[in-house]
């Protein structure tokens, strides 16, 4: 009796130990693990890659699978507009490395390797932002860190955009790190961060540098010849390793961010892929990003004199960034942690007042706030989940082209369009399927070239018949009812089938309309 009571005060004790281990675990990682499942499930509902992605994506592919074989390498027929550097896939591949050995050993397609490379890529991203966010709870307290990981997660871009192979999120990182070695008081550092990033990932994070520099020295926060000494010191440093990585893999002397900037700032030459007005990024790619935390940032500005010093140089970047014309969200995405930080100051000082009349009011607005952003956040992520036509199509084409003759080569042509929405090299797939990205072929000339299959944006191909077709996002819609939004999808690509090969022409496959 003695003994099944001591077993029982003993069991009892073993589960409240454990539950005290799980609640600490949830304390110090509850946060991250919030934010770190909502990037993955972005990443496993949506794992292909678009254009602005593919040269890190296809650096990581080529570095997992083709190693020291260079001449193998994707880069070396399709180099891009300027050249980018190969550190950034080169740390993520060594860390995913172990994992995508062990998916080849099982023999799992590429598209697996693809979703490890990005959780990779992810860890890192998250793991920076939970140093800021550390730093925020350590300057602000607590409530202030959690109404930044609400803003965070009910936010889509830099949840969805931190597993992209995007110079602009290897960047991130970075300045994620100078901004919580900022708020830790260790500023040299914080700036070595930013010369890092500016020199290897992004050139333009000098447009934030160079603000927060000016600010350091006119409040006396640094020595010039200090700053000078260990700046110069680490852009030496940084110039000399992207130099010495970079040039083996270019198989040329490179320094890949000078002629970025050369390109972009020089000679003005990314204007050739659009323009937007000066006021483009605070009406637009601000209030999209954002969300709630766009007004919130901007009335924690006003309420609490401690961040003025934190969102005037994040400020000054975006307004600086707002003289090239060209422009896109992923541009300032580095501004967003400041400004979620000025938001959730904001959202801390309603909330402790929210039993007072005025401050009542702001409460019941900000809790609409933040339900206006979730709904726009799901539909952004559903509209998201239709903008990758391509890999769709590859992957249904995988599943039902195959021929049973697999002595055969099945060839597939992918045109730039295709390539551009969905397809990277971690799509395809081993023998018998080969691929083809050769650019400049004109419609008529496919009919006498020897392509099984056909993927592309032209719904009608002399010598091929249309197999079936993939829908992307077009547009939204508004209309009186339920739902009140509505996603318009149409055909963005279409899959061709040789109509002398017989075999695929006996197949029965859908068709298009």
């Amino acid at each position: 009796m003695q003994s099944s009571q001591l077993f029982l005060l003993r069991e009892r004790e073993g589960l409240h130990s454990s539950a005290a281990m799980a609640s600490k675990f949830l304390q110090l990682y509850g946060y991250d693990l919030l934010l770190g499942s909502i990037a993955a499930f972005y990443v496993f509902m949506v794992p292909y890659t678009k254009v602005e992605e593919s040269f890190n994506v296809q650096a990581m592919h080529d570095i997992l699978y083709h190693r020291h074989h260079l001449e193998n390498y994707d880069h070396k027929e399709f180099p891009g507009v300027v050249p980018r550097t190969f550190i950034g896939a080169l740390l993520v591949s060594i860390l995913a490395s172990p994992i995508v050995f062990t998916m080849s050993l099982l023999h799992l397609p590429k598209l697996y390797s693809l979703i490890a490379v990005r959780m990779v890529l992810g860890c890192i991203i998250l793991c920076t932002l939970r140093f800021f966010r550390v730093q925020v709870r350590k300057k602000f307290g607590y409530q202030v860190e959690a109404f930044f990981v609400i803003l965070t997660a009910i936010q889509f871009h830099l949840l969805f955009y931190c597993t992209r192979g995007l110079p602009n999120v290897l960047a991130l990182g970075a300045v994620n790190l100078a901004y919580g070695l900022w708020l830790e008081g260790s500023i040299y550092a914080a700036l070595n961060c930013l010369i890092f990033a500016t020199i290897i990932f992004r050139c333009d994070i000098l447009l934030l540098l160079c603000p927060l520099g000016v600010e350091l020295l006119l409040t006396r926060s640094i020595s010039l010849l200090k700053a000078l000494k260990y700046c110069i010191a680490v852009a030496v440093l940084c110039i000399g390793l992207t130099v010495s990585i970079d040039s083996i893999f270019w198989k040329r002397f490179l320094w890949p961010e000078f002629e970025v900037f050369w390109f972009n700032s020089v000679l003005n030459r990314s204007s050739e892929w659009g323009t937007h007005s000066f006021h483009w990024y605070f009406t637009s790619a601000l209030p999209r990003s954002l969300l709630a935390a766009y007004p919130l940032f901007m009335l924690g500005f006003i309420l609490d004199r401690r961040v003025w010093p934190f969102v005037l140089p994040v400020l000054s970047f975006v307004i600086l960034y707002s003289k090239l014309s060209h422009k896109e969200l992923r541009f300032i995405i580095s501004s967003v942690p400041v400004f979620n930080l000025s938001a959730a100051i904001a959202a801390s000082r309603i909330y402790n007042n929210r039993k007072k009349s005025l401050w009542k009011i702001f409460n019941l607005i900000m809790l609409g706030l933040l339900l206006i952003s979730l709904g726009c956040t799901v539909i952004t992520f559903m509209a998201s989940y239709e903008n990758y036509p391509s890999g769709y199509a590859l992957k249904k084409l995988h599943n039902v082209g195959g021929i049973a003759n697999k002595s055969n080569e099945l060839w597939v042509h992918i045109d730039p369009f295709s390539a551009m929405n969905g397809i990277s090299l971690f799509c395809e797939d081993d023998f018998p399927w080969r691929y083809s990205k050769e650019e400049g072929i004109s419609l008529k000339e496919f009919g006498q070239r020897n392509f099984t299959y056909l993927i592309n944006e032209h719904s009608a191909i002399d010598g091929f018949k249309c197999l079936f077709s993939e829908n992307g996002f077009s547009r939204i819609r508004l209309q009186p009812g339920f739902p009140p939004i509505l996603l318009v999808l149409e055909p963005k690509v279409y899959v061709h089938g040789n109509m002398k090969n017989e075999e695929v022409m006996g197949k029965n496959w859908p068709g298009c309309s």
